[in-house]
């Protein structure tokens, strides 16, 4: 990758829906070689997917919730179980394995706190293997973004 490599992923990571020629213009080049810079990112799997990033509490999920979870036990029946469950989860939109105390790190967004609970006794409660959970709940936001510098 070089530095009009690196224009174009930071142009479309700022705006995906950009046409080829208004990419081409931002980045200083002729559409032709901005489409193949494109299908070369895309084909080399550094352009990943497009996607719309929806306003959460728009779309009727202001609750964020960040959930630690230790498991009982690390073999693979049971670490297999919690990732397949996670995996098949819409609420859960991310889950990180963690070094440190707990074994995962769980990003979920529900409507309310009436879902949260539902979703803890229904999902997380009866997944097994699971020793610990630790929620925190999100009241603000700083900083959230999609854009790597």
């Amino acid at each position: 990758m070089d530095k009009k490599d690196r224009q174009i992923l930071r142009e479309l990571q700022r705006d995906g829906r950009l046409t080829n020629a208004e990419l081409a213009e931002r980045v200083n080049l002729s559409p032709s070689p901005c489409l193949r810079r494109v299908r070369n990112l895309e084909k080399a799997g550094v352009i990943d997917r497009y996607v719309a990033i929806v306003d959460r509490e728009a779309a009727g999920y202001p609750v964020t919730a960040f959930v630690q979870v230790t498991l009982a036990r690390h073999d693979r029946e049971v670490v297999d179980t919690f990732e397949r469950r996670v995996r098949d989860t819409p609420e859960i939109l991310s889950c990180h394995l963690l070094t440190g105390s707990s074994d995962y790190l769980l990003q979920i967004v529900v409507p309310g706190l009436d879902a949260y609970e539902d979703f803890m006794r229904k999902t997380l409660h009866t997944t097994p293997g699971i020793a610990t959970i630790n929620t925190s709940f999100v009241y603000g936001t700083i900083k959230e973004t999609v854009e790597l510098p």
